[in-house]
């Protein structure tokens, strides 16, 4: 199973395992992660599974659909590398990625 690193904004961090077609949001659920609440279940109808993707990550995972990408605008202090975790779905090529959860959602 692909192992994902959750981050805090303090840099406090956890590494699990995630199956593959689950969700980032998924694993942070099942795993206790402080800062991923999903409140709309994963239905991309909230933002409080806002992650930031590291850089390095960013580029290898499929582009936002436009309703992620409005989503998101309204999210805490969105940035270029945003995402929302209910919307990147494991696979083996996301085996090692780091996601970040914003301060407002700790």
């Amino acid at each position: 199973m692909p192992k994902i690193t959750y981050k805090d904004f303090q840099g406090g961090s956890k590494t699990i395992e995630v199956e593959n077609g689950l969700s980032v949001m998924e694993g942070a659920i099942q795993n206790d992660i402080t800062g991923i609440d999903a409140d709309c279940g994963g239905s991309m109808a909230c933002a409080t599974c806002h992650v930031y993707v590291e850089e390095n990550w960013f580029s290898k995972l499929p582009k936002a659909e436009d309703a992620e990408v409005d989503m998101i605008d309204m999210a805490f202090e969105p940035k270029k590398n945003s995402r929302l975790s209910c919307q990147i779905i494991i696979n083996d090529e996301l085996d090692g990625l780091v996601v970040t959860t914003p301060e407002k959602q700790t």
